[in-house]
């Protein structure tokens, strides 16, 4: 039990001192965010934190309930061509476990900016994005007994799962248009297309 204790103890003394460094490596940038993909650090192994597919984090299996600390972590994630998710200060990388995207979009608004349709999301840590060709859309599950999540690109390899709720906000202002041949239903923003199904399994969907 002891033993225990002290564990936690540790664990929490851990991550009060990667608070203490990713504030220091975010202060003085309140415009724009942490050059994290510049940095280099050596690897200093996994620590208990998982944020979960509804985009609640988690240390140690609880959730953590504050959301500017959420918010400040958020900041230093970054996704590595490894596949794996980490948060990265200028002297140290952790590993954390991401279950499905770190980030999920929350709303979304609908706009015109000479005579294109744009579309802008909010995530739940509070980014601001606009989807376009600097930050795409992919919608990777669809078909008959597939569910589909669309995804937003956000920064580096991280990306926002669209909420079920924005979902079908966002595939309501879907068309059918023909792409390299093919009928598609798509989503355009930015004077980008971004394909979602072939218009024959939408029909099919639709039934």
């Amino acid at each position: 039990m002891a033993a225990e204790e002290m564990r936690h103890t540790a664990d929490a003394a851990g991550l009060a001192a990667l608070i203490s460094r990713a504030s220091e490596a975010k202060s003085g940038k309140k415009r724009g965010l942490p050059p994290v993909e510049k940095w280099n650090p050596p690897f200093c192994g996994d620590i208990d934190m998982e944020i979960r597919a509804d985009g609640t984090w988690f240390y140690m299996g609880t959730p953590i309930g504050r959301q500017p600390l959420v918010q400040l972590f958020s900041t230093v994630l970054r996704k590595d061509d490894d596949g794996k998710t980490y948060l990265v200060t200028p002297v140290e990388k952790v590993g954390i476990r991401v279950v499905d995207a770190p980030f999920v979009a929350v709303e979304m608004n609908a706009s015109e900016r000479d005579g294109q349709q744009i579309l802008t999301f909010r995530t739940n840590v509070g980014d601001i994005v606009e989807a376009g060709k600097e930050h795409s859309l992919r919608f990777p599950g669809h078909g008959k007994d597939s569910e589909l999540k669309p995804y937003l690109h956000v920064r580096g390899r991280l990306e926002a799962l669209v909420s079920r709720a924005v979902m079908y906000e966002l595939v309501e202002l879907g068309e059918v248009v023909e792409v390299a041949g093919r009928e598609m239903f798509v989503i355009r923003s930015g004077g980008e297309i971004f394909p979602i199904m072939p218009a024959n399994e939408l029909e099919a969907a639709s039934r």
